[in-house]
């Protein structure tokens, strides 16, 4: 999964590129983190950013889609195992279908996820003042919805034994809302902290971007367990 931060990031500049929204990026991202960094290291990013924006957009969104869902596919072909080993079943589909139900839940998973971050770009930036405020609330709003629509996907398809709609979505309150408390905790210390003009402070942005997604992965576990467990008490 951190791999595949990778192209969502570069499929997530592309898109902005496309729908020419650039300025979110050298007047929102880009002052952001040149305050944070050092000057050679910014223009480096600066430069590159830039290259994404002139480049062809149609050919790069395709590469960058095509390698974000195959890594995140390889990543539900482990979520799909550890949601096999909570639900106490035995793998039974044939590799064919395996493969199907990874890209599938990839492709949804990708969707969800950059849907949710153009949301949370955009809308917000088509009113100031007090509708701006509403947009805001909004477009965080259809993020989280989104969000819960990918993770209740995944609860209910990735198992090889499917669980009923209700309790595939149960714990993904849980999820969702620890994902987007975790993310704007992060976000407020990489973009108002944290200090990457030091080798000592890029390095800590790295440990707490691991220990990011690996909180991540824990709550969407601890969801999974908590769907069984109230599927199991529901039968009694």
């Amino acid at each position: 999964m951190l791999v595949s931060l990778v192209p969502l990031t570069l499929l997530g500049l592309a898109l902005l590129g496309s729908f020419g929204l650039q300025d979110v990026w050298t007047n929102s991202l880009g002052p952001t983190i040149k305050a944070r960094v050092t000057l050679p290291v910014y223009r480096g990013i600066d430069f590159s950013v830039k290259k994404i924006f002139d480049e062809d957009t149609i050919g790069l969104i395709v590469f960058a889609a095509a390698l974000a869902l195959w890594n995140i596919s390889r990543g539900m072909r482990i979520v799909m195992k550890a949601l096999n080993v909570i639900h106490d079943t035995k793998e039974s589909r044939s590799g064919r279908r395996l493969v199907a139900t990874d890209v599938a839940l990839a492709l949804a998973i990708g969707l969800c996820v950059i849907g949710a971050f153009l949301l949370v770009v955009t809308v917000p930036r088509l009113a100031g003042g007090l509708m701006g405020a509403l947009l805001y609330f909004c477009a965080w709003a259809g993020a989280a919805l989104l969000l819960a629509v990918g993770i209740g996907l995944v609860m209910h398809y990735a198992p090889a034994e499917r669980p009923e709609a209700t309790w595939a979505s149960a714990g993904s309150v849980l999820v969702v809302v620890t994902w987007i408390v975790a993310s704007v905790a992060f976000g407020f210390w990489a973009g108002s902290v944290a200090n990457y003009k030091s080798a000592t402070g890029t390095l800590l942005v790295f440990l707490l971007l691991t220990t990011y997604v690996l909180m991540s992965t824990t709550v969407f576990l601890a969801g999974a367990q908590l769907n069984e467990l109230a599927r199991k008490g529901g039968r009694r």
